[in-house]
């Protein structure tokens, strides 16, 4: 019982102190990768995932990729954005609403495009990938917070090859005071719209976010170019 109730006592602990280790690992990770980049720049085009459009609730985390999404096109680092998400959680298309945003905040909108097909993460990277080498660009990263880009990482090395990762230095990147504003949400609207959390199962939503999805229609292609 005694053993028991200190390791109840010292879990908290653990948990927490390999939580702090992780985002410290995380960060470096991603001043480092900025840095690289910085050697490489400018890229053609950054990929920026979608978050689900909340209007005047909009997140943290959509605030953290646009903005940074913004800092890295004024800084040089790439030419373009690809901004990719279909309407996944949320009656309005991500990739539209986060590319409306961006215009509206001084991006020119030549240089902002959407991605509207995808509806996981692996499909965020796969999706805008095939766009942007089908527009002919060459140098392409993927823009987004460290943890998912570490997340993304043995995904990107097999299926979207070439693809180098500028996360998110939140040293460089100051949300303080910064708001994103509200869009005329009229043409991102889907009416038929039913939430992938009424769609799919808790199994098949992570399945696809692990690039299932992908995966098949990789294998798909690949077995059509035999038979050709």
């Amino acid at each position: 019982m005694k053993r028991l109730l200190k390791i109840a006592l010292t879990l908290p602990v653990f948990l927490g102190i390999t939580m702090l280790l992780t985002h410290c690992s995380f960060k470096r990770q991603a001043r480092k990768l900025y840095a690289e980049a910085a050697k490489e720049k400018p890229f053609d085009v950054v990929i920026v995932p979608g978050v689900p459009y909340e209007k005047e609730r909009t997140t943290r985390v959509m605030n953290m990729r646009i903005f940074w999404a913004k800092h890295l096109y004024d800084s040089g680092y790439t030419r373009n954005i690809i901004f990719s998400g279909s309407a996944v959680y949320s009656h309005f298309v991500e990739g539209k609403a986060m590319k409306m945003i961006a215009d509206s905040l001084g991006v020119p909108p030549e240089h902002t495009f959407a991605e509207t097909k995808a509806e996981h993460s692996t499909e965020n990277i796969y999706y805008s990938w095939k766009l942007a080498k089908g527009m002919g660009f060459q140098k392409i990263a993927l823009a987004t917070d460290p943890f998912q880009s570490a997340m993304l990482k043995s995904f990107i090395r097999k299926y979207c090859p070439g693809v180098k990762s500028v996360p998110v230095v939140t040293e460089i990147l100051d949300l303080e005071g910064k708001t994103l504003p509200v869009i005329d949400t009229a043409t991102l609207y889907v009416p038929d719209f039913v939430s992938i959390m009424e769609r799919e199962s808790f199994w098949k939503r992570f399945r696809g976010t692990m690039g299932k999805r992908i995966k098949e229609e990789v294998r798909q292609e690949e077995e059509a170019k035999k038979g050709q």
